[in-house]
């Protein structure tokens, strides 16, 4: 079951506070314009959201439900990028500001989500977060039908992500889902 972000009625803020980003991360020695980071009940609702949504997804992963390493990959990909969304969005990130600045790339999540508080020291994760980054590449073929390589050596990829979602779940202050149908 895919959540849905709940509207939120009132203007009223949580918290109101600008941040700054501790730590610019820089990619391909590119830095993309950063946003005033403002903490609101919507950035919340969606972060509560997100976090929802990637412990659904998790399940099929948990359940080792995938025999094609492509779509394991792929999946992963998603939970990963819910999570480290939810956290994005809880700090003040904007949506639309991630989707055009991070996309489907992990290694750019983490690297933003690390540098905002969530402090999540996994170097198995930052190596597969390069890995993953696009994460839709391990969906989808290029214009000759082919996909990347599967790596030959995979680190253990439920407890990793279990490693994750928590992480994010006590950094959120996010209640613990119920298992839910899995997706995948």
């Amino acid at each position: 079951m895919i959540h849905e972000a709940a509207s939120t009625q009132s203007n009223s803020v949580r918290t109101m506070m600008s941040r700054r980003i501790p730590v610019v991360p820089s990619f391909s020695g590119q830095r993309p314009i950063l946003p005033l980071l403002l903490r609101s009940r919507h950035g919340r609702t969606l972060s509560v959201t997100r976090y929802r949504n990637a412990e659904s997804f998790f399940v099929a992963i948990e359940g080792l439900r995938f025999s094609n390493k492509s779509d394991l990959l792929y999946q992963t990909g998603i939970v990963a990028q819910m999570a480290l969304s939810s956290h994005l969005l809880d700090v003040g990130f904007d949506d639309r500001w991630c989707a055009r600045n991070i996309g489907l790339h992990i290694d750019k999540a983490l690297a933003y989500a690390n540098a905002t508080g969530l402090n999540h020291q996994s170097p198995e994760l930052e190596r597969l977060a390069v890995v993953l980054s696009p994460y839709n590449k391990w969906r989808n073929p290029d214009l000759d039908g082919s996909r990347p390589p599967v790596p030959a050596s995979l680190p253990n990829i439920p407890p990793l992500l279990r490693d994750l979602l928590d992480h994010v779940r006590a950094v959120t202050g996010h209640a613990h889902t119920r298992r839910r149908k899995a997706h995948g």
